[in-house]
């Protein structure tokens, strides 16, 4: 589509969207709202250029929380289609001197699949309730027992892919007792034929698994050796528990480049400082025991 046309496009539709926005009944809890939208603004870059400021970027996600409808409107505006894919469901926080909790829940939308799509989010809430639940569990009893210290827990979310086929969901929680943890989980799902992808159905046997642990290890012993600050833990005179081999369902995502992507948390292979620590797969290494190309590259 001409760009020019493409950007005519979009400000028609911005400009219903606004109608609709004015048009749409205002919450009691305008305030935090807004502050809330504020905040999330600063983080996020909206791919749009028509509507600027601070201000316009908190209606704009403002209007997608409280109107369905709003959202809905946006999946047909070219350019604005993925920003309703994946958004903020709801939000936990807790601030008390030395307790802080931030809790982000991300919620799917749009997929043909009911199913799924209601397994993710129903999977996505029960994850952010239990954080929060246990969070104040741990607080109370610190107070209980008057235990000095920080308790901090922050979970969110990132989109590591969204194409046409591709939508890749990464959500990170940091807990913090003393020192700190952190763990990634991820969610691939194929858009066109509405399935989440596992590991172990990207390919033909599990052969896969010595396969990708051979390329990794290869990899840091190269990281090492290039970089001194880097450290992981293989085998080797004085190791301890070295990394042999990925588990089968080792966390993973697919990336933008159609990359397969292995993940470790923050300890896992490696010391704290190395926090989560990722490995892009050299598709020429897994390319003959992959069910096929469609994904990775």
């Amino acid at each position: 589509m001409d760009k020019k046309l493409e950007e005519f496009i979009i400000d028609e539709k911005l400009n219903e969207l606004k109608l609709e926005y004015k048009n749409t009944p205002i919450p009691n809890n305008l305030d935090s709202i807004v502050t809330k939208a504020i905040k999330r603004s600063k983080k996020r870059n909206f791919p749009y250029k028509t509507v600027s400021g601070l201000t316009a970027a908190a209606i704009f996600v403002l209007s997608i929380n409280v109107s369905p409808s709003f959202a809905q409107t946006l999946e047909k505006v070219p350019g604005l289609k993925s920003v309703v894919k994946v958004l903020t469901f709801t939000e936990y926080t807790v601030n008390e001197s030395t307790f802080n909790a931030k809790i982000d829940v991300p919620s799917v939308s749009n997929l043909k699949n009911k199913k799924l799509e209601n397994s993710l989010n129903e999977k996505y809430l029960n994850e952010g309730k239990q954080l929060y639940n246990d969070f104040n569990k741990d607080m109370k009893d610190m107070k209980k027992n008057n235990v000095d210290g920080h308790l901090g827990v922050e979970s969110g979310y990132e989109v590591k892919t969204d194409n046409d086929q591709i939508l890749s969901i990464g959500r990170y929680n940091v807990n913090t007792v003393g020192s700190s943890s952190t763990t990634m989980k991820y969610d691939t799902i194929d858009k066109k034929k509405e399935v989440e992808l596992t590991l172990p159905s990207l390919f033909k046997d599990n052969s896969y698994i010595n396969i990708i642990s051979d390329n990794i290890i290869q990899q840091m012993k190269e990281q090492m050796k290039k970089d001194k600050d880097k450290t992981y833990w293989i085998k080797g005179p004085d190791s301890f528990d070295p990394f042999e081999k990925i588990k089968a369902n080792q966390s993973f995502y697919i990336n933008k480049d159609h990359k397969l992507v292995i993940s470790f948390d923050k300890y896992e292979v490696a010391p704290g400082y190395m926090g989560v620590v990722e490995f892009v797969i050299p598709t020429d290494v897994i390319s003959k025991d992959l069910v096929g190309n469609e994904y990775i590259k």
